[in-house]
């Protein structure tokens, strides 16, 4: 959805923008094409990401490479002088290079190590989550970001397998998954438990409703946020941020007269959030499940 966001970020040649999620530089891309005088701030917390990028643009003086996580984005921006934004622009969960390049273990289409991890000077990984976690805490794990009704069996079966020997590779576990989860048509029984290990190694949640408000906070006025969301997850944080932030009163409604002061900051300009047209869903099948919500600073 490249050209719902450009369209929605509503870019000034000459602002200050923030791409929170570089990733391939798609996204980034289009909005340099709109900056003359302006400057855009491309954060990631993958190095090839960034390698990709300075390859890419390196001539581009309009261009700010920052390797660090977008929930950091106060720390960034103070560290740049920079105090206030045009526009921000997330869209999260993993890339597509990501998922793509098989030796980085994020997808069950491909048997590489267990590993998962979008900075890869992490020393936490896949590997750890599948062979360290208790049966319990990788039931939790399975059951609350990937929303797995089968997330207790998957775990007792994860549990039995590496007492015989450590889980290495996502061919392993995609077979144990597979015990469980039965295949269905236009779907697959990795999807979820593959997603639930992935948001656990990244803390991809963690922080992301605090750094939607930090980013509301650093835009000026009518500056424009756009996110892009991937699962149910993300976008309940998303959509709940931007409803509290678009309220005038929070107050229990039962109190007679407001008391707390709270006054609204933001126009949500998604009513409904955008998905993608059913040309781009045919072209880019990962595009179907995509939400975007954009909201402007009043």
């Amino acid at each position: 959805m490249v050209q719902e966001c450009i369209e929605g970020l509503n870019i000034k040649p000459d602002g200050i923008y923030v791409d929170g999620t570089f990733g391939g530089g798609g996204h980034s891309g289009k909005i340099l094409e709109h900056l003359t005088t302006g400057r855009l701030i491309g954060i990631d917390k993958d190095d090839t990401a960034l390698a990709v990028g300075r390859e890419r643009y390196g001539n581009c003086n309009n261009l700010t490479l920052v390797k660090n996580d977008f929930k950091n984005i106060a720390d960034i921006l103070d560290e740049l002088g920079i105090d206030q934004i045009d526009g921000v622009l997330l869209d999260l969960g993993v890339s597509s290079f990501q998922l793509d390049t098989d030796y980085r273990g994020f997808s069950y289409r491909f048997d590489a190590k267990l590993d998962m991890r979008m900075d890869t000077t992490s020393s936490f990984s896949a590997y750890d989550v599948v062979n360290s976690y208790s049966e319990s805490e990788l039931s939790n794990v399975i059951f609350r970001y990937g929303e797995e009704p089968f997330a207790k069996k998957i775990a007792r079966e994860i549990v039995e397998a590496r007492k015989v020997k450590p889980i290495e590779t996502t061919g392993e576990l995609v077979k144990i998954i597979e015990k469980v989860v039965f295949k269905k048509k236009g779907s697959n029984p990795c999807t979820k438990t593959f997603q639930a290990i992935r948001i656990e190694v990244n803390s991809e949640l963690d922080r992301l409703d605090t750094a939607i408000n930090t980013m509301i906070d650093r835009l000026r006025q009518g500056g424009r946020i756009a996110i892009i969301t991937f699962h149910s997850l993300e976008d309940r944080i998303v959509k709940n941020v931007f409803k509290l932030r678009s309220t005038d009163c929070i107050c229990d409604k039962s109190l007679p007269v407001c008391i707390c002061g709270h006054k609204k900051e933001i126009n949500i300009l998604t009513r409904k959030p955008i998905v993608a047209s059913a040309e781009e869903q045919k072209i880019n099948t990962r595009s179907t499940c995509a939400k975007l919500r954009i909201a402007e600073k009043l």
